[in-house]
């Protein structure tokens, strides 16, 4: 009998990505070089997420119309996002140590994304890549592939967490096909 993914696969898998304390050193050590130039960072990582995947957009109103990156650069409203993508990332990775403490953060930008904002749930997982990539070019001493794989483990996990709460909240996913 052919084994069909489902939520027992979700739960093995979340135990089985959890990070080892050297992981989640890493992750905190090399955050600290981002998180002094965060809302750098974040405006580089939406302007990629945006241009390389413009139908992301259709979830923010005031940029949703801007096509260049100078533009959208310039945009105040995709600043105060990235502020609070950084910061919520920030939440995260200074609870470490706390895992109740970072499913709560990530079970909030979850169940405000489905309810409030109705965005699709793989665009976590886009812009979790587009955050890798970003991390890895902009600071590639930090970024080294030890430290890559720390992160991933983590954004695997905060995808994990951010889902759950759809589900929690009733959230039907359209497509599984879409990422």
């Amino acid at each position: 009998m052919e084994k069909v993914p489902g939520d027992g696969d979700m739960e093995q898998r979340e135990r089985a990505d959890q990070l080892s304390e050297e992981e989640k050193g890493m992750i905190q050590d090399s955050w600290g070089r981002v998180y002094d130039n965060c809302e750098d960072v974040g405006v580089s990582v939406l302007i990629r997420f945006f241009v390389n995947f413009p139908s992301a957009k259709q979830y923010f109103s005031q940029f949703r119309d801007m096509e260049d990156a100078e533009e959208m650069e310039r945009s105040l409203q995709l600043r105060k996002h990235a502020q609070r993508v950084m910061n919520a990332i920030n939440s995260v990775v200074e609870n470490l140590q706390d895992p109740d403490k970072v499913s709560s953060i990530l079970s909030l930008v979850g169940k405000a994304h489905a309810v409030k904002h109705k965005v699709e749930p793989m665009y976590f997982k886009i812009l979790s890549g587009v955050i890798l990539e970003v991390l890895a070019e902009d600071y590639p001493d930090s970024f080294t592939p030890e430290v890559q794989r720390a992160w991933a483990k983590l954004m695997g996990l905060v995808y994990w967490h951010v889902t759950g709460a759809y589900t929690e909240v009733g959230w039907v996913q359209l497509s599984s096909s879409a990422v």
